[in-house]
């Protein structure tokens, strides 16, 4: 154990200190926002080692909530940019971090805002993701920053169990679809680990999985531009029991420019989506274009 980590012992959040921020905030966990707070510090401990969080890593973490996760990525990291759209949680984070961290609140800035909408972030370019998504939003989230700050490298999300299995499907899984393709365009993408129920206040329905996406040095080799090789993945899978030929004939403006773009990328008009890596999608999209 370093001595920074003896220094923050006691300053992480445990179950009796994330309720009482809860009740002093007056703060229910809503549905709607999908929030469960993690109240077991090993847990966020963990998140942290499992990201591979290195000291002079710049976080940025999305949802922060009451901080849990914020505070122990301020224990490893160089710096933590949170980015909240709850209003009192907001409000509440940098008196948390102050209080609990006082040596470190100076590597920390909040942006108040829907990550969604996030196109920029103060401080130096972010090199880390590291973040509790909301079920509900998750994969349009996660792929929005990947998107937008193409510095961060590595990536580790805690997700609801499904979508981090569907999320991590390779091609030919019955849960292979549009978020496993879209998320290897940018990365590698793999199951690191279940998170249980207990964890979390107030304790979800469902189980937890941790995902780890390690962005591609090299970006996929293709002429084509990204938006229109998701076009491509959106029109394979909007249609799943459909041949790629007749799904993506809207695509291509009919089945027989479909089957001549498909044919060009050595792809079987038969085929269908779910059986396609991301290096065929792309392959579509530039034979498609080319008419």
């Amino acid at each position: 154990m370093s001595s920074t980590d003896h220094d923050h012992q006691g300053a992480l959040l445990g179950p009796a200190d994330i309720r009482e921020l809860a009740a002093a905030l007056g703060v229910r966990p809503t549905k709607q926002r999908g929030q469960n707070f993690v109240i077991d510090a090993n847990t966020v401990r963990r998140i942290v080692r499992t990201a591979d969080v290195r000291p002079e890593d710049v976080v940025v973490e999305v949802g922060p909530g009451l901080g849990s996760l914020t505070l122990a990525l301020l224990e490893a990291a160089d710096r933590v940019t949170a980015v909240e759209i709850d209003d009192v949680l907001a409000a509440a984070l940098p008196a948390t971090i102050a209080a609990r961290m006082s040596d470190r609140a100076s590597r920390f800035e909040l942006v108040h805002s829907d990550a969604m909408r996030v196109r920029e972030l103060p401080g130096p370019p972010p090199t880390a993701l590291v973040a509790n998504l909301p079920y509900n939003v998750a994969v349009p989230v996660l792929l929005h920053m990947l998107e937008t700050f193409p510095s961060i490298e590595r990536t580790l999300v805690m997700v609801q169990a499904e979508v981090a299995d569907r999320l991590a499907a390779g091609p030919g899984s019955k849960v292979y679809g549009v978020p496993s393709v879209k998320a290897a365009w940018y990365a590698e993408v793999k199951r690191a680990g279940s998170i249980g129920r207990n964890v979390f206040w107030p304790a979800p329905n469902v189980d937890s999985g941790l995902v780890s996406l390690v962005r591609r040095t090299e970006p996929l080799k293709t002429s084509a531009r990204r938006e229109d090789v998701f076009a491509v993945v959106d029109a394979a899978f909007a249609q799943r029991r459909k041949t790629l030929r007749a799904a993506l004939a809207g695509w291509a403006g009919s089945p027989a420019a479909a089957e001549a773009a498909l044919v060009g990328a050595g792809v079987s008009p038969q085929a269908r989506g779910e059986a396609l890596t991301v290096e065929e999608f792309a392959a579509i999209a530039e034979h498609g274009l080319v008419r």
